[in-house]
């Protein structure tokens, strides 16, 4: 078999909906190259990682993505731009085949639209031909399991792991879905819920991706625990993982206008600051009182314009956290108080 090796430079901004895009888009792979992550993990006192002197020196400040598209006679090997309904992964959803250039067309598009409101460095880089032993499971290496907090562990499907007592394992298959819980986004939204969730709370996860978050929540005790995603092709994605991990979470495609429950006890947003903003004052209708919202994929930058919103919608800061350039919030509607409060 013939596969084409799609390459990347991005920004560490930029790299996940990228990484999220390519696999939507039918990667039979990604791999990712990340500075930034990779100083992080170093940096980690309780990482056992070890660098040789000057290897963090030598690291491409620019996020290095590369995408592994299958190449056959009638074309390259892509998902269709339909929904589907399978209880499979992307590796098994319906497929379709197009010219190279037809995929790179749907790329540079998808990049551009990124770069309405990403930061997105130089982007594609072109296409060479590679072949199957270079890299059939070469990307599964940059993959290992990871310990999101003392007792949450995110395994790869593929990784032989057994559980310690008291630890909870969520099971992902990184080369095939939104989200793995290692950007900081994910990973600051589950410790969150590891410090802050209560055995019986209801839970919404407003644009639950690959629906890591609602598995966490799920693990953890939530009572009831609703994924709403305005990309079909998510909430399937999130609905396997579901299953794949045994957890009752009602997955469906919508906003936050289209939810099931009046009010919970905790909503999740992992998405961006500029769609946090124009959420925030349609959140606390749906939190219960003394309602938690954690809020994260917020660059520094715009930090300060959720605060402003969340303050503006009658939310109160109750805690914050910060790596890597990328900050979490957790905001609170206490009870009996008004819009406008602190």
């Amino acid at each position: 078999m013939r596969w084409l090796e799609l390459s990347f430079s991005t920004t560490h901004e930029a790299a996940e909906v990228i990484t999220d895009f390519l696999s939507s888009l039918g990667a039979d792979g990604v791999q990712v190259m990340d500075a930034e992550e990779i100083k992080g993990i170093l940096a980690d006192p309780e990482s056992l990682t070890y660098a040789d002197d000057g290897f963090v020196d030598s690291l491409d400040p620019n996020v290095q993505i590369k995408a592994y598209f299958a190449e056959f006679d009638q074309g390259v090997r892509r998902n269709e731009d339909i929904s589907f309904t399978s209880d499979e992964l992307y590796d098994d959803v319906p497929k379709t085949y197009c010219l190279l250039s037809e995929l790179e067309d749907l790329i540079t598009a998808k990049l551009n639209d990124f770069a309405k409101f990403l930061e997105v460095g130089e982007g594609y880089l072109g296409a060479s031909e590679v072949h199957e032993e270079d890299w059939a499971n070469g990307w599964k290496k940059y993959y290992e399991t990871l310990h999101l907090t003392s007792r949450l562990v995110i395994n790869p499907s593929w990784v032989e792991y057994t559980a310690q007592p008291n630890e909870l394992v969520i099971t992902l298959d990184p080369g095939s879905a939104f989200g793995t819980g290692t950007h900081e986004t994910t990973a600051m939204c589950g410790q969150w819920l590891d410090e802050l969730l209560l055995a019986g709370d209801s839970v919404l996860d407003l644009g639950a991706g690959s629906g890591i978050l609602s598995i966490i929540a799920s693990k953890l005790g939530a009572g009831s625990v609703e994924a709403v995603d305005i990309d079909q092709l998510a909430t399937d994605v999130a609905s396997a993982n579901c299953r794949l991990n045994q957890v009752a979470v009602d997955c469906h495609t919508g906003e936050l206008t289209s939810v099931h429950q009046a009010q919970y006890d905790i909503i999740v947003a992992n998405i961006i600051a500029d769609v946090i903003t124009a959420l925030a004052a349609d959140i606390p209708e749906r939190m219960a009182d003394d309602g938690l919202f954690i809020a994260s994929g917020i660059i520094e930058d715009k930090a300060d314009k959720v605060i402003t919103a969340c303050r503006a919608a009658g939310l109160t800061i109750a805690g914050r956290s910060e790596r890597n350039g990328w900050c979490s919030f957790v905001f609170q509607k206490i009870t009996g108080s008004g819009s406008g409060c602190c």
